[in-house]
């Protein structure tokens, strides 16, 4: 059973989708960026990335994540699933 509060705990999985850039993996690149730089646990697959941590940071990841991006006039999609079983023994 996980000791910790339930939900304090989150794995969050993201796929950015460019839309109509030329420099689509650059974009990619620098979301990668910022969640290597959040210092949060994260796995980079192929189609999407999972980051589990405290649910504030992953939030304010995101929040950043679309802050930065949507500031250098970026187009894009991105999901976002989020679980609140943090995978700690249950």
């Amino acid at each position: 059973m996980c000791t910790m509060e339930k939900g304090s705990i989150i794995s969050c999985q993201i796929t950015y989708f460019p839309i109509d850039s030329k420099k689509y993996l650059d974009e990619i690149d620098e979301v990668l960026d910022l969640i290597k730089d959040s210092g949060l646990d994260h796995n980079v697959d192929i189609l999407s990335t999972t980051i589990r941590g405290e649910a504030d940071k992953i939030f304010n990841l995101i929040a950043n994540i679309h802050k930065e991006m949507s500031h250098k006039n970026c187009n894009y999609t991105m999901n976002i699933m989020v679980s609140n079983i943090c995978g700690c023994g249950l």
